[in-house]
């Protein structure tokens, strides 16, 4: 079994076909394929399979990925072995947009100019997707903003409680009681089904009998915020994604009586034999970052409170 095999068999996974894996790597398809057919001869039975003309990993396969991964893990410790204490090569990071925009964006410039060789490789998603993605191996680290959880395959860190909340437009409604009569014609303004704060508003509503809401799905949290400021509804964000807008009177926070589960930002990274030193870094970075800036935001609101 050859080292190059079990590169081209993660390529493919994180890929997705063949022909993208021949490309990443320089080879022609007829050797991506000899590589599988070498490791699927060793193993005795097939990785791959396709199920309307997509490719599918068998059940073999799936259970060949943690161990490829910790034979490449292994692999790569024996080739740095001189220089396991640099943090440089490429990190690949995957984080919903509410992250990105208002947790991460300042996190990886500090991290970028610190550590000016890492090659850092950023991948917008929902939160689930996230999870898969850092199962499958496709990035190092993952970032949630979902409610308390305790995954058994990964590193976890829960980094802070995000307060969600409900805001409109400066001319709508100051409580959430207006928006719940039911012949209220104001839209819920949202982005993707799979989003975990959406998800969670939405059963709540249905847990509490509360009537449902015309939806408007959008692409970005940009987007939402315009939509909301033009006065055509309520959304429902992370306060962090928000906060200027509120501070610069664009929008408006609705108060209200309910009372919504607490959720948090989590950062995970999938359980190795070795983690490379750029891993560690960020993770490092990311906990010390965090905790500065929200040390620095109670201080401001006690600030606030005194005056």
């Amino acid at each position: 079994m050859e080292i190059r095999h079990l590169i081209t068999f993660q390529t493919i996974i994180e890929i997705g076909s063949y022909t993208g894996a021949a490309s990443q790597l320089g080879y022609t398809q007829s050797t991506i394929t000899a590589h599988i057919q070498s490791l699927e001869e060793e193993i005795g039975g097939e990785l791959f399979t396709y199920e309307r003309r997509h490719l599918k990993l068998t059940q073999l396969g799936r259970e060949l990925i943690p161990l490829a991964e910790d034979l490449l893990a292994t692999h790569d410790q024996i080739r740095n072995i001189r220089s396991n204490q640099e943090v440089k090569g490429a990190i690949k990071v995957a984080a919903p947009e509410s992250l990105t925009i208002s947790r991460l964006s300042p996190i990886i410039r500090g991290f970028s100019l610190k550590y000016p060789h890492v090659k850092f490789i950023l991948i917008n998603g929902t939160c689930e997707q996230n999870q898969v993605d850092l199962i499958s191996g496709r990035v190092d680290v993952a970032f949630m903003v979902y409610p308390e959880i305790h995954p058994e395959k990964c590193i976890h860190y829960s980094l802070a409680q995000e307060n969600i909340v409900l805001v409109c437009s400066n001319d709508g409604p100051d409580h959430f009681d207006e928006y719940k009569r039911e012949n209220t014609n104001h839209f819920f303004i949202t982005n993707e089904e799979s989003c975990s704060y959406r998800t969670m508003f939405e059963r709540y509503l249905v847990k509490h009998d509360i009537h449902p809401f015309q939806t408007m799905e959008l692409w970005s949290i940009e987007a939402i915020k315009q939509t909301v400021m033009s006065g055509l509804g309520f959304s429902f964000l992370p306060y962090i994604t928000v906060k200027e807008d509120v501070n610069r009177g664009k929008l408006k926070i609705v108060s209200h009586s309910e009372k919504f589960d607490p959720i948090y930002s989590h950062m995970l990274i999938k359980k190795k034999k070795w983690l490379s030193p750029t891993v560690k870094a960020f993770s490092e970075f990311v906990i010390k970052s965090i905790r500065e800036t929200d040390n620095e935001f109670e201080r401001q609101l006690m600030l606030l409170e005194m005056v």
